[in-house]
């Protein structure tokens, strides 16, 4: 029971930051270009609590799975005193609503890129060396003699400093015997390594097959300047942006299936195991779904943001906003959309549940 509560609770205050940044973005945003925010609101439903502030609400809503920003004009059909024309949503440019829907899913990306860096400047970079961590038993590696400790120096007469050279060399080997240079302690000595095929799986568990000697990496942790973590910290949210949507991309096509899909009780679980392990697992844990959120949401989905994107680019093409009754139309079956894969996930979840 206790466990439940922990995990619990670390998933709301998870998905309570992933929420307040989202619509923070879209608020500041309103602000910036001059829009009235009449509502601040994290969560859907009624309204627990609620303090105004000049013309904005902040409410705590009864459901806590998202939360919205309700601004002047937002509306088509919204009538508009002639005096808040000028803040209203509805009336200002295109590339103006563009940003302040985008600031959302953007906050989120960014956010990622927040605790990315600063994970990187508090622990380091794991960094893949050459020295060999593990070897398996009656592989190539081990029949050479290799053992862990050792430290993989050239290949072929070829010096090599990382470990993604080495793998890509014993890759493009396509099976033929590899001379190694070997430093073990203060000793350096030559053994030859015949590679095999083997057949293992990706990291969206596809079979593949590919050409291995049998050895493991050893991790160091480098330790790297705030600049340098910064611009690691935006590569490390782009390579996950892109892995979100391959993921999602296989699970329409049928190469992943989609059962691997989570809802809430998933999120709640993962977010109790990640905060037991340390506050650096649950803060990995928060900026990994954060980047699932902010892409998820540009997806050009009706209702969702990227579907309110979407609706801009073809006013840009057409020279005027979509009509009214299609953009109803579009968000009905957005919503009912959402609704099956929500009903789909939250069934994936129980079912995980029961089979343990």
């Amino acid at each position: 029971m206790v466990n439940v509560i922990y995990a619990v609770v670390s998933a709301l205050i998870g998905l309570g930051i992933l929420i307040v940044i989202h619509e923070l973005g879209h608020f500041l945003l309103a602000k910036k270009t001059g829009v009235g925010v009449l509502t601040f609101s994290i969560g859907f439903g009624p309204k627990l609590l609620r303090k105004r502030l000049g013309e904005t609400e902040y409410a705590l809503s009864a459901f806590p799975l998202g939360g919205y920003v309700k601004m002047v004009g937002e509306d088509p059909e919204e009538e508009v005193k002639e005096t808040d024309i000028q803040r209203s949503f509805s009336h200002q440019t295109l590339a103006k609503r563009a940003a302040i829907v985008a600031a959302g899913p953007g906050f989120n990306l960014l956010l990622a890129v927040f605790i990315f860096a600063w994970m990187f400047v508090s622990y380091g970079i794991p960094v893949l060396t050459t020295r060999v961590g593990g070897v398996e038993s009656d592989s190539p590696a081990a029949q050479a003699g290799l053992q862990k400790g050792d430290r993989i120096l050239e290949v072929d007469s070829q010096p090599i400093q990382k470990w993604e050279e080495l793998s890509n060399r014993i890759k493009e080997s396509r099976g033929k015997a590899l001379n190694l240079r070997v430093q073990r302690g203060e000793q350096e000595f030559r053994v030859t390594v015949q590679p095999i095929r083997r057949e293992g799986r990706n990291i969206f568990q596809e079979k593949t097959e590919a050409w291995m000697i049998g050895i493991a990496s050893e991790v160091s942790i480098e330790r790297i300047n705030p600049l340098a973590a910064l611009g690691h910290a935006f590569y490390k949210t782009g390579e996950s942006s892109v892995l979100t949507l391959v993921a999602l991309y296989k699970m329409i096509t049928g190469d992943v299936s989609p059962k691997n899909l989570g809802g809430p009780l998933l999120i709640a679980q993962m977010a109790g195991q990640q905060a037991r392990e340390g506050l650096g697992s649950f803060l990995l844990f928060l900026a990994i779904l954060s980047v699932n959120l902010g892409v998820l949401n540009l997806l050009p989905i009706p209702v969702l943001d990227g579907g309110h994107l979407f609706f801009f680019i073809i006013e840009a093409v057409l020279g005027r906003p979509v009509e009214l009754k299609h953009r109803e139309r579009a968000q009905q079956i957005g919503v009912f959309l959402l609704i099956l894969i929500m009903i789909y996930a939250f069934y994936n979840d129980i079912t995980r549940f029961f089979e343990g």
